[in-house]
């Protein structure tokens, strides 16, 4: 078996609808994938307060980070007069689909970057089920051992006040 060729394996593109146009934001070059996952890492470690090299999380490092994760969309936002905040939310979407996966990007994209939207609570999540009781009983065990119970005298004398 020979290897395919991976351009034609890897959807690198992501698709973005904002505002009824759909956006297509391709791959970004391996330099800027590798130094948006380093920012990334960087603000993780930052946030659980580790120490960080703060040329990395400085000015000129972020400076231009949403116009590379964007790629041309960046411009094509600006020029159809998009918010600051959609194109916050497209920038942020894009890293987390270089730092991680589409599906994460998805994940963030349609939470609207909420973190309380992303991972739900189990009551929230018990609250979104159908609501219908499982009527099903669940099986005994199958492992043909079973617990040991007392002899019925035992148990009498047992609670019997002294």
């Amino acid at each position: 078996m020979a290897f395919e060729a991976l351009d034609e394996l890897l959807d690198e593109t992501l698709h973005l609808p904002i505002a009824g146009k759909l956006y297509t934001v391709p791959a970004p070059s391996a330099a800027i994938g590798l130094r948006t996952q380093t920012l990334i890492h960087a603000a993780a470690v930052a946030a659980d307060g580790g120490h960080v090299d703060e040329q990395v999380l400085g000015d000129a490092a972020e400076r231009d980070l949403y116009r590379d994760v964007l790629g041309p969309v960046h411009d094509e936002l600006l020029a159809d007069g998009a918010s600051w905040p959609a194109l916050k939310h497209a920038a942020i979407t894009a890293m987390v689909w270089i730092a991680q996966d589409k599906a994460a990007a998805e994940t963030f994209w349609n939470a609207a970057g909420d973190p309380s939207r992303l991972a739900p609570n189990r009551a929230a999540r018990r609250a979104t089920r159908s609501g219908a009781a499982n009527s099903t009983k669940s099986r005994g065990s199958t492992s043909g051992t079973s617990t040991r119970r007392a002899p019925a005298a035992k148990k009498a004398a047992a609670r019997r006040p002294t």
